[in-house]
């Protein structure tokens, strides 16, 4: 497989997972579409998003493609802010404002428990969806540390680690994060598919 479309226009997935897939084959975001369009995404679980997101590029340009849904889930919150993590504090969508609101909902709390947890959902014809799920568990601290990754790294120690997925090389974080854990399998199935 030469070429896959990845359902987003977020520049910093789209980097990461293109790295992650390098030399197996290409990665190409919704941009090189020309498509800009906001991608319907209102289903409850982040398994049921991704699946509607990739439907969706696949029907709309009928090529195969790949979109993930990845959301925090911290204990203290009931698994808050899980489906709705990239829009926690509203719209529009702003990463420091969900830190914000994060760290503020935290602020009493002991229990700083959480996971990161991404699954993706590739579609290579409409009778076909391969679902590969990765997650890591991890605690909230209580300020930002580090300055790499997007999103809540700058929050999240992962479990056995003394630092931040902020302060880690894209390279260190993508050997054990969530969406590391979920692109891996989706590379060994693609793998498995192209040596058949």
């Amino acid at each position: 497989m030469d070429k896959l479309i990845f359902a987003t226009n977020n520049k910093h997935k789209l980097q990461e997972v293109s790295n992650m897939l390098s030399g197996f084959c290409g990665v190409v975001g919704l941009s090189e579409l020309n498509f800009f369009e906001d991608i319907p995404e209102t289903a409850d679980t982040l398994r049921d998003n991704a699946i509607m997101k990739a439907k969706f590029i696949y029907n709309r340009f009928g090529i195969n493609c790949f979109a993930d849904d990845t959301g925090l889930e911290v204990e203290a919150l009931g698994g808050a802010p899980g489906v709705l993590s990239a829009r926690y504090a509203g719209e529009p969508t702003n990463s420091e404002k969900n830190i914000d609101k994060l760290l503020f909902n935290l602020k009493n709390s002991d229990n700083r428990r959480a996971c990161f947890r991404t699954v993706i959902a590739l579609v290579l014809d409409e009778q076909q969806i391969h679902l590969f799920e990765g997650m890591v568990n991890g605690t909230i601290i209580e300020e930002r540390i580090g300055f790499y990754g997007f999103g809540y790294d700058s929050v999240f120690v992962p479990d056995g680690y003394n630092k931040t997925f902020a302060q880690m090389s894209e390279a260190d974080k993508n050997l054990i994060s969530h969406r590391g854990q979920a692109v891996e399998k989706l590379v060994n199935f693609l793998k498995n598919i192209t040596n058949k």
